[in-house]
Formats: structure tokens, C-alpha cells, sequence
């Protein structure tokens, strides 16, 4: 009796873990054990992430995913499944996060807080989000108000965000299920900015969660034109003659991208987590003049500032709006 291969079929669905129907078959994997291995390795992260939808509009919702695999080993006696524990099922929940080189293989990220930064900026007068897995979070704390967290099982839910009340002055921190065990304290900085126009960014995080951060100082707009041009005869071959006010050179495809340079003002020297998976992020949009609009950053290099080094930390990074100027949707 030895392993010949294993047979896969892959759900992905939204819901409660194992409400999978036939419909959300989404893969079915076949893979044969090489003679010198001893197991079977199949990657399924990239085919997964194609099934996560990752959209936004100034809402807040669980982006995440159940996937249901049910796995059938075949002995390469018979050709047919094992007796005994020869096919069984195993249900995980998907996010689209991404973990470091340092957390190695399969990191498991984090189960409660879905944010890696402890301190957290907005404008006066600006309620704030907090992203959790409500799995990991039994209730929150905000000065003398406690909030209890439910988790329902469904994947709608999976991700919840703890709306933070304007100008609160005391901390958020959040407790395990066991209600006991605080797993984070984040620290609300009020910013008064009294010259600049503030901007909120929203980005997918390494958790796979909608993070904001909002940038207080100068922030400048620039955009950068493509045309093509062609020649033109202009002559008029009845009087041979031309009019001066008809060009040689007519221009067409023209098109401009807008680029936006973006100034955090001084934060902590823990928020450069925050900055980083910004820089790393594939989703990112601003808002402003009450639209939600898609960006990319276009800066792609990053200096890790420090108080030690640098004393007071800022960041000035520069976006790509992700669309044209002159609207060519078709």
C-alpha cells in the first residue's frame, strides 16, 4: 500500500464554513507523488486570490473568503482511494494579505487585530476605523464604554471594523475572547491642521484588511500628457493655396496622467509598518471631494526613518491616479 497521487476539488464561497454546494466547485487538482518524495505539495494561494474581490467606495466590509478543499488519496495498489482516511475535507478562510520573507512559509497572521501599527492619526472632529478579525476579539474598550464583539461564522463578518467616535482621547484596547487577555492597545492622535487640507487613504494591508491613514500636509498635483501627431496637407489644390490657420501637425490620443505627492506630517516611529504596507500594497484609493478614487503608489523606494537618525519622522510619498485624465472608458 504507497501513495499514488491525490485528487483535489477546491470551494470557494461566501457564507458559513462548509455551506459549500457544487456550484462553488472552483478547481480540481490531480497530482501524482514523485518516486523520491514522500508527500505531496500543491500551492493553491495564487489560484484562491483570484476569487477575492477587493472593492471599495468609503465602505467597510469583510473581504474574505471561505475555501473548502476535499482531498482524495489514491493507493497506487488499487488505483482507488484509501479505506481508511483515504478522502476527507479541510476548510480555511482566505484573506488578501501577504506575509514577510522572515515569517516564513505559511505565516499565520495575526488572529484578533488586523492592523500592525499601535498608533493611529486622524483630523479633529473625524470618527475612525479599526479593523479586527471578530473570531479573535471577544470586546473593545474606549475610555469607561465596553463594546462586545460576536462572531456569527459567517465570512460577511469575518473582518469587522470598530468605529472609533470623534476627538476620543482614550485608547482602544482590544481583548481576546477570553475578555481578560488584551491582544492591542491602540493610541488615537487628534491632529489639528489648521493650514492643509487633510486627505484619508485607505489601502489593503498585510492582514488583508481596509486600513486608513490620513495625510495632513502639502500635497501637490501634477499631471504628465502622451499625444501622437500626424502631418497634414493642407493644401488647397483647386487655388493652390493653404490657410495659415490650419496646422501641418494635427494632434490625437491625447491623454495625461495625474500624479499626486502626498506629505504624512510627523508621526511615530511605529507607524513606519503602516507606510511600509503601503508601499507593498496592490489596492489603494483616496478620498476626495466626497469620491472614492484608485490609486497607485508610484514611489518605490522607502527609507525606514528612525527618531534616532532622523529625529522627527515624515514621509512624502507620490501616487499614480489609477485612471486617465480625459475619460476613455469604453
Amino acid at each position: 500500500m504507497a501513495l499514488l497521487r491525490a485528487d483535489l476539488n477546491i470551494y470557494i464561497y461566501t457564507g458559513t464554513q462548509g455551506s459549500f454546494t457544487d456550484d462553488d466547485l472552483r478547481y480540481t487538482i490531480s497530482k501524482e507523488k514523485l518516486s523520491s518524495d514522500s508527500n505531496i505539495v500543491i500551492e493553491i494561494g495564487e489560484l484562491v486570490k483570484d476569487y477575492i474581490d477587493v472593492t471599495f467606495n468609503n465602505d467597510y466590509t469583510s473581504t474574505t473568503k471561505w475555501v473548502s478543499i476535499t482531498t482524495t488519496l489514491i493507493d497506487s495498489d488499487t488505483n482507488e482511494a484509501f479505506a481508511s482516511g483515504g478522502t476527507f475535507t479541510n476548510h480555511y478562510l482566505a484573506f488578501e494579505g501577504f506575509g514577510y520573507f522572515e515569517d516564513e512559509i505559511n505565516p499565520q497572521l495575526s488572529t484578533n487585530a488586523l492592523i500592525t501599527t499601535s498608533n493611529i492619526y486622524v483630523p479633529d472632529d473625524t470618527a475612525c476605523k479599526i479593523p479586527i478579525l471578530a473570531e479573535g476579539v471577544g470586546k473593545y474598550v474606549i475610555g469607561s464604554t465596553t463594546t462586545q464583539v460576536t462572531d456569527s461564522g459567517n465570512s460577511n463578518q469575518k473582518i469587522q471594523y470598530l468605529t472609533v467616535p470623534a476627538n476620543t482621547t482614550d485608547n482602544v484596547v482590544i481583548y481576546a475572547t477570553d475578555d481578560s487577555t488584551v491582544v492591542k492597545t491602540m493610541v488615537v492622535n487628534n491632529v489639528c491642521e489648521p493650514k492643509f487640507t487633510p486627505y484619508k487613504i485607505t489601502f489593503i494591508n498585510k492582514y488583508g484588511a481596509y486600513q486608513d491613514l490620513y495625510v495632513f500636509k502639502k500635497t501637490t498635483e501634477k499631471f504628465n500628457v502622451k499625444d501622437e501627431t500626424y502631418k497634414v496637407n493642407t493644401v488647397n489644390e483647386s487655388n493652390i493655396t493653404y490657410n495659415t490657420y490650419d496646422g501641418q501637425r494635427q494632434r490625437y490620443n491625447t491623454n495625461a496622467q495625474t500624479t499626486l505627492t502626498v506629505n504624512t506630517g510627523y508621526v511615530s516611529e511605529d507607524f513606519t509598518t503602516a507606510i511600509e504596507e503601503l508601499f507593498l500594497t496592490e489596492n489603494a484609493w483616496i478620498r476626495i471631494d466626497s469620491k472614492t478614487l484608485p490609486i497607485i503608489p508610484k514611489s518605490k523606494s522607502m527609507s525606514m526613518k528612525t527618531v534616532l537618525n532622523d529625529k522627527l519622522i515624515d514621509y512624502t510619498i507620490d501616487f499614480d491616479f489609477a485612471f486617465n485624465k480625459i475619460n476613455n472608458v469604453r
